[in-house]
């Protein structure tokens, strides 16, 4: 099963959610339906309307929303009070502005991160768990990006790396947050195109000649919450998920990736999924990380049609 058809929202808005932040979201689906909350990655991507199609329409109430300083949320590329706690927080007071008692978490990538920290913090308000391209925040997990994707993509490494002088290339994610938070606009641009080129190159088991189309703002949105977030160890405590993790063990959860995933490789999916018991590991043979590659879709949509028949009857209506 591919893709669900396109739909728009029939409900949306800011959210006020302090610091000087306001979060956009958006709702589409059935209005009735069981609750789905999609977190996307990054951390600083944002959503897209495709992403409403990973669920049935008829089924589920479908919850969108952009985190804290990417996407529609305001004030854009805002590093001040932007951490893992404060976008936990940030989902809880969604879900009570939005009046939803429980609902599925979505998430890939960092957004696989945040559904767990979210889902350990509030347990009682999960009914479940679909991740993808599982990403625990661990240092060796940060490492890879900077420097150990470059073993499969020599080109793109070599481009990331050049935009730094040779003694910059020491510690080259020290040397990109000083770039992304410089004074000067034009030094962060220029440093957040290169970061997200790289990301972009590595992303896929066939990847883009043209090293992505992002525009200059959700560039520099992705590139600096996300240096930001690997500076400061993705603001969790060392090995705070898998050691928090029978919080949430009683709960279902469904695991997609990609065997080719460079960006997050498969061993920490793999780690996750032995570690809870309730969880179903799906590799996709044919796959890097885009949840939009063709393999890794139609498991995300598998995946979401398998959670309906673990939610309880009681809530279906």
């Amino acid at each position: 099963m591919d893709l669900f058809p396109p739909l728009d929202p029939f409900a949306s808005g800011w959210l006020d959610v302090g610091d000087g932040h306001r979060m956009a979201w958006e709702v589409s689906g059935n209005p009735r339906g069981i609750p789905v909350v999609f977190l996307h990655g990054g951390p600083g991507a944002a959503t897209a309307p495709p992403y409403r199609r990973f669920f049935d329409p008829a089924f589920w109430r479908i919850v969108l929303f952009d985190q804290r300083g990417c996407g529609r949320s305001s004030p854009n590329a805002d590093l001040e009070a932007n951490t893992t706690a404060h976008l936990v927080a940030d989902i809880e007071r969604l879900r009570v502005h939005l009046g939803i008692a429980r609902w599925l978490t979505f998430g890939g990538s960092w957004g696989s991160t945040l559904a767990l920290a979210y889902g350990q913090a509030h347990p009682e308000r999960v009914l479940g768990f679909v991740l993808r391209g599982v990403f625990l925040f661990r240092p060796a997990e940060v490492e890879w990006f900077m420097t150990g994707m470059g073993r499969f993509f020599p080109e793109a490494w070599r481009a990331f790396t050049g935009h730094l002088a040779p003694h910059e290339r020491v510690d080259l994610l020290a040397a990109y947050h000083r770039r992304l938070t410089d004074s000067d606009p034009a030094v962060q641009l220029a440093a957040a195109r290169e970061w997200c080129a790289y990301e972009e190159s590595c992303a896929r088991l066939l990847p883009r000649p043209d090293r992505g189309t992002m525009d200059d703002a959700a560039c520099l949105a992705m590139a600096r919450i996300e240096c930001h977030y690997m500076v400061n160890r993705g603001f969790l405590e060392p090995g705070q998920l898998l050691a928090n993790l029978p919080r949430i063990a009683h709960l279902p959860a469904a695991i997609v990736q990609g065997r080719y995933d460079m960006v997050c490789p498969p061993a920490t999916a793999e780690e996750l999924a032995r570690a809870w018991p309730g969880a179903r590991l799906a590799l996709v043979p044919d796959a890097g990380h885009s949840a939009m590659e063709p393999g890794v879709r139609t498991a995300l949509v598998a995946a979401v049609e398998g959670m309906r028949r673990l939610i309880p009857r009681e809530l279906r209506g």
